[in-house]
């Protein structure tokens, strides 16, 4: 999935005294509190974390609460989707109009119905709201489906995701996974036949 990264950091990261019998602990109790919010320093969404003290010393800060300095190295794991990048999320709701998806457990995604393709029709399918291709008839979009989706622009503030099924790698997942092993099948059949001929 796009709009993942990993990235190496050199942070200096200021604790309380009060903390400094467990610096490490300290350290990720004030990383943890960075967790899952955008922040510009970073530039995306801070996921996950791992740290390593770089020096034994510290830098003590002067003032009324004296925090002191601790160097790490860290590697951070970010989200920033870009525009025109894909992000994969399920699908949570659908309606006549939307398409509404949870990527990565976090972020709320909305695809509007002047962003989904021509060949999906809104169907109701057992009880189930759906989109059904017109194409491909085993290229549905339900409740519950791990939908591929380009992103149209994504709200730092809010971690909202405006998305689109436009492009003709977007869809369900599997289904589209599926057709490029077919793909793939039949262009590794045809080489053979060549060879052969």
């Amino acid at each position: 999935m796009e709009g993942l990264k990993l990235t190496n950091a050199e942070l200096m990261v200021y604790i309380h005294p009060s903390k400094s019998g467990n610096k490490l602990k300290a350290i990720c109790r004030e990383l943890s509190s960075l967790l899952f919010q955008y922040d510009e320093t970073f530039d995306g969404v801070l996921l996950a974390f791992d740290v390593t003290v770089k020096s034994k010393g510290a830098k003590i800060l002067a003032g009324l609460n004296p925090y002191f300095g601790v160097k790490v190295e860290a590697s951070l794991l970010l989200f920033n989707p870009k525009p025109n990048s894909l992000v994969e999320g399920k699908i949570v709701k659908i309606s006549p109009e939307t398409i509404h998806v949870i990527v990565l457990g976090f972020s709320a995604a909305v695809v509007t119905d002047i962003d989904i393709r021509e060949e999906f029709k809104y169907r109701m399918r057992n009880g189930e709201d759906c989109f059904v291709s017109s194409s491909h008839k085993r290229h549905v979009l339900k409740v519950g489906t791990m939908l591929r989706l380009q992103v149209e622009s994504f709200d730092e503030e809010v971690m909202h995701i405006a998305g689109s099924l436009l492009p003709a790698n977007t869809g369900c997942v599997k289904w589209l996974e599926q057709q490029s092993e077919e793909a793939l099948h039949m262009d590794r059949d045809d080489h053979k036949r060549r060879k052969i001929a």
